[in-house]
């Protein structure tokens, strides 16, 4: 279970959920912050505020490097709030800084979908950069990411539905949320 830092008490005070896309991230934090009570963020919808513009845009106007470092600022930003969900765009929970800050700073569940659920999904939607690589790309894509998602502290697989997903989490709390 997570490290719980910050003079919290052993208090859960936040939980961000990784996985690669449409793995179900953003409906199962708002179910999770619903129940808990708590804060719920899409951090790629506090990105789109911030930037004023949209993920897509983003990418296409100012490439995926300069994405990739807003969103580690971005995230670096939430993590000192206290009572959060934080659904995380599939690449963050990939990558190991990243990894790092959330592990240190709350609960962190991996919601685990294989290819084949993924491409069942997220198959046709053309607004996700990243599913113009093709198929095969995004075969060893999804492979690369779970390497770093896999240090996630809690494993759960994203096939069930987002409200089983979500009672699974919360069963798995230690000690409770605060």
């Amino acid at each position: 279970m997570p490290q719980r830092g910050d003079g919290d008490k052993g208090l859960l005070r936040r939980i961000f959920l990784v996985g690669f896309m449409c793995s179900g991230k953003t409906t199962v934090g708002r179910i999770l912050s619903e129940r808990l009570g708590w804060e719920f963020v899409d951090l790629d919808t506090e990105i789109e505020r911030i930037e004023g513009m949209s993920i897509p845009e983003i990418f296409e106007k100012k490439g995926e490097a300069y994405f990739r470092r807003i969103e580690l600022e971005t995230l670096k930003g939430i993590a000192s709030k206290d009572r959060v969900v934080v659904a995380t765009g599939g690449g963050l929970g990939a990558n190991p800084e990243a990894m790092r800050i959330m592990k240190e700073r709350g609960l962190v569940v991996w919601i685990e979908i294989d290819f084949e659920e993924f491409m069942r999904r997220c198959g046709g939607d053309t607004s996700r950069p990243l599913l113009r690589m093709g198929e095969e790309r995004l075969r060893d894509l999804l492979r690369t990411r779970e390497a770093v998602y896999s240090q996630a502290h809690l494993k759960v697989r994203g096939i069930k539905g987002p409200e089983d997903i979500a009672e699974e989490v919360l069963s798995n709390l230690s000690g409770g949320p605060s």
